[in-house]
């Protein structure tokens, strides 16, 4: 449901378009105006998604005296151990969906969870972080469809067989680990908003 004119506004840095078009949607929703900050976001070596999203919300904050939005996601495979994990992007571009389907050849058990770590942070502030999940499984193959990320070979539970990737933005968004997040930084942000 569409509110009126947006009051609050957040800049949310990532230079990832599909994200961007993906958050813009779900904060929009609640009446918060997105605006992309194209900024090389600094990230810590961490086994932490948490701590990842709120060190670089940190660090962009302090560096744009700005307050920030920063997402963090990662896929983590039960059988791998929870691999990638939060090591997701690197393994990603390094090898890519059709490598993690490679490591799960012969595997039966595909249990995998989708979790987000959003941070939000103003200069010289402590962040705060807010986290969503989305069980699922990795599909056999890759599913046609958008291609972002890990979405071709992600089936989220709660749907009928389908991938991320051929969901529209919206469909995603009703369920995706990243709405869930930034479901709960909405209302937080709105709740602090009534409070000032």
């Amino acid at each position: 449901m569409k509110m009126a004119t947006p009051q609050i506004k957040v800049n949310f840095a990532s230079n990832n378009p599909h994200k961007i078009i993906e958050v813009k949607e779900i904060l929009e929703s609640f009446g918060i105006k997105v605006n992309p900050l194209k900024s090389k976001v600094r990230e810590i070596q961490s086994n932490s998604l948490e701590e990842i999203a709120a060190d670089s919300a940190r660090i962009t904050a302090q560096a744009t005296c700005k307050s920030i939005v920063v997402e963090d996601a990662g896929l983590f495979i039960k059988v791998l151990g929870g691999f990638p994990g939060p090591y997701s992007s690197y393994v990603y571009d390094t090898i890519g969906c059709s490598g993690i389907l490679k490591l799960m050849e012969r595997v039966a058990k595909r249990t995998a969870t989708f979790r987000s770590a959003v941070s939000y942070c103003e200069a010289n502030r402590e962040p705060k972080v807010f986290i969503g999940e989305t069980e699922g499984k990795i599909s056999l193959t890759e599913k046609g469809g958008r291609r972002f990320g890990y979405d071709p070979i992600f089936i989220p539970d709660e749907l009928d067989g389908r991938a991320f990737s051929e969901l529209s933005v919206r469909e995603k968004n009703k369920i995706s680990h990243r709405s869930r997040a930034f479901n709960k930084l909405a209302n937080w942000l709105l709740r602090a908003d009534k409070q000032a």
